[in-house]
């Protein structure tokens, strides 16, 4: 077991790091609108080596310096800053990611908000919460009364065609629509019950990981875009995260 309160103390003691404006200017680029800077490398290296001082037998993945591993044992799974662009861009929509996987489950998953303190955390079988107060998904059933968030897969332009085709038509039967720019602060909105539902295509596990088992714990539901569940065997997933109600109608659209 870990003790749950030590690790959100430590992801809190991460927030100087965005204050640093140099470091948010030094960037590295790794693809097409894939960047990093040195908050990604010293969120990083400091979740790294705070959690193995305190849990030295478990295993760490982390997307700055991931290599093709996969998800075995008891891991972290870190995402230090989820958002990068929006970081560069002084966007301040970016989130601290991280979550505990043991034996192929999400036991643990935390998303820090830097900017703002919002601090979301579940816990297996314990439910999910939102700085200690508990939350939930919504309770709406009707796509036309939803706000849905979106994601552009922004590294895979070949998709750009198809991912606004279906934006469109769920525009369209929905309330509207949001982009946050960080996948984890999208699920964590779902979680709360902000929106009813996000999507998104290609995202890596540090995107997801913490989001899946906050979602699943707040009882709202997540899985590919074929209505599967989503499997940590898997580094990369199309992902259909909702309140419970509205899954299966917006993987129609999806896959019409």
């Amino acid at each position: 077991m870990v003790e749950t309160e030590k690790i959100i103390e430590v992801v809190k003691r991460t927030k100087p790091f965005f204050r640093d404006r140099e470091a948010v200017g030094n960037i590295r680029v790794k693809g097409l609108a894939d960047y990093a800077t040195q908050v990604d490398d010293g969120v990083q290296k400091f979740l790294a080596e705070e959690l193995k001082k305190m849990y030295p037998d478990i295993g760490f993945l982390g997307e700055e310096s991931y290599a093709g591993e996969q998800v075995s044992g008891r891991m972290w799974i870190v995402d230090p800053v989820d958002g990068t662009t929006n970081l560069i861009h002084h966007y301040r929509q970016s989130v601290v990611s991280v979550a505990l996987a043991s034996e192929g489950e999400i036991v643990l998953g935390i998303i820090y908000h830097p900017y703002t303190e919002e601090l979301y955390c579940a816990e297996a079988g314990k439910g999910a919460y939102k700085n200690g107060v508990p939350i939930h998904v919504s309770h709406v059933k009707e796509l036309s009364h939803s706000l849905i968030a979106v994601g552009t897969s922004p590294y895979y332009h070949e998709y750009a065609a198809d991912n606004f085709a279906v934006f469109q038509k769920i525009f369209l039967q929905c309330e509207d629509i949001r982009r946050s720019g960080s996948a984890a602060f999208d699920l964590a909105h779902v979680a709360e019950g902000s929106t009813e539902a996000y999507f998104e295509r290609n995202l890596k596990i540090w995107d997801y990981a913490a989001g899946l088992l906050l979602i699943r714990e707040a009882g709202g539901d997540v899985t590919d875009y074929e209505g599967n569940p989503i499997r940590l065997t898997s580094t990369i997933n199309n992902i259909v995260a909702d309140n419970g109600h509205l899954g299966e109608e917006i993987r129609a659209i999806i896959n019409e």
